[in-house]
């Protein structure tokens, strides 16, 4: 074997493993001849040589060509349009879809024009595997930027996608040749900070959870954001955007609801629609509704449900024999399920209390029934934790959607402390007005 045909047998043989079928085509004449081809294309019975190729790789390509992409390979492949393509490109490369023995694959048709431009070497290669990688690329890619738009702990859009929208909608707001149409909803949770800290960010982040819930479940068309901690931003449009005021007002509706029942977390919010002869960006409507919001906020810290409780106070009169009765009632079936601890339970609208006995011993309280205990009670706690105690227990007593878990230290009648983990519960009138707040000290 000289040294030319040594070169072409390793050539050959280089190009064996990486191409499926290898063919050798003079185009003045026609004629062609296959060097070889793999094990896939062996049920094709191809032959090793033959005449007027282009009629040839016509008819192989309605055999082997998937049907949707036929037309578009035999005006590819056509003797005129190929020929003139690698007249001007030296190459051409052809991607389409391949059926062979009821299997679709994918595969590359590759021609290149020899240096004497009269021939043409041809190659077909199955891409399949590559074709199946760049696509799990792809869908890992579009994957990957889905949940780099979504916030984790709701499942809706985070603070990225909200940046995007925005942008867009600057640029409409931009150009002259749009007007946009849209309102934005702030949205803030009231008290999280204070459910983080004194029962611990698992509760705080169900609360997020809950308000991320009703407010989607309000705004239905348009989308919502996860914009902070406990913010939330909606973009309102179309059937939403003329809606607007009727879908806040639900808003509000569920969420006073929930500060009275405590069914669900207390949420401030503020509107504002874009004004094309005032606003000259996103940012300016945004600062409207946030305001809004935050005034909004401010009234509901000011106006909480002890207040609505005072307004239903009987004052300077003592509570009535039948309203003991009925404490007492409630008081005997708190102390079947209590267990161990110290038992108490207020009627709210008379401040008028019953205590264990247990603790009128261990403590030292004047009486087992008392009018403003609160004020009895705060004589027993330690210096140090009153104002935790005074804290906790007028959040029982606002919109807050959770009561909150705290220790204090209080000095028993011995005049040593101990420590007191308290639990416990509202009980509401007909009106979702609190009547009773009742629960158990536990020694610790």
């Amino acid at each position: 074997m000289n040294l030319d045909n040594l070169a072409f047998d390793l050539v050959a043989h280089t190009l064996a493993k990486q191409f499926d079928s290898l063919y050798y085509v003079d185009t003045e004449s026609g004629n062609f001849i296959e060097f070889f081809h793999s094990e896939m294309l062996s049920g094709l019975n191809l032959p090793e040589q033959g005449s007027d190729f282009f009629s040839f790789l016509s008819e192989q390509a309605k055999r082997t060509v998937h049907p949707d992409d036929l037309d578009y390979v035999l005006s590819l492949i056509d003797s005129e349009k190929l020929l003139k393509k690698l007249s001007e490109n030296n190459s051409s490369l052809v991607v389409f879809r391949f059926v062979l023995d009821g299997k679709i694959m994918h595969v590359c048709h590759f021609s290149v024009l020899c240096d004497d431009r009269k021939h043409i070497l041809g190659c077909i290669k199955n891409i399949e595997a590559e074709f199946v990688e760049r696509e799990e690329q792809e869908m890992f890619l579009q994957s990957a930027e889905r949940l780099m738009r979504l916030d984790e702990l709701t499942g809706i859009k985070n603070k990225n996608a909200f940046t995007e929208i925005v942008d867009e909608i600057d640029e409409m707001i931009k150009s002259e040749d749009s007007e946009p149409e849209f309102a934005v909803i702030m949205c803030d949770i009231n008290d999280l900070k204070r459910i983080n800290d004194t029962r611990g960010h698992s509760f705080g982040d169900e609360a997020i959870q809950k308000a991320s819930h009703m407010i989607c479940g309000v705004i239905e068309d348009s989308s919502v954001y996860r914009v902070g901690g406990d913010e939330f931003a909606v973009i309102l449009t179309g059937n939403d955007f003329k809606n607007r005021e009727f879908l806040l007002d639900i808003l509000k509706k569920e969420s006073e609801t929930n500060g009275r029942l405590r069914t669900g977390p207390v949420v401030a919010y503020g509107m504002a629609k874009y004004n094309p002869k005032l606003d000259r960006s996103f940012q300016e409507v945004y600062d409207r509704a946030d305001g809004r919001m935050y005034a909004n906020k401010t009234e509901l810290k000011s106006g909480s449900i002890m207040e609505e409780i005072r307004k239903h106070e009987i004052i300077d009169q003592k509570i009535p024999d039948e309203r003991i009765r009925k404490l007492d009632r409630l008081y005997g079936a708190l102390h079947t399920v209590a267990g161990d601890g110290y038992i108490f339970l207020t009627d709210l609208k008379y401040d008028f209390s019953r205590w264990s006995l247990s603790a009128i011993d261990d403590f030292g309280l004047p009486t087992d029934y008392m009018y403003k205990v609160e004020d009895v009670w705060k004589k027993y706690i330690h210096p140090e934790d009153v104002d935790k105690y005074v804290e906790a227990a007028a959040s029982v007593l606002e919109g807050t959607p959770v009561l909150y878990s705290i220790t204090y230290r209080a000095k028993k009648a011995d005049g040593k402390y101990i420590t007191l983990k308290p639990r416990g519960f509202i009980l509401n009138d007909s009106k979702g007005i609190p009547e009773y707040f009742g629960g158990i000290m536990i020694p610790q």
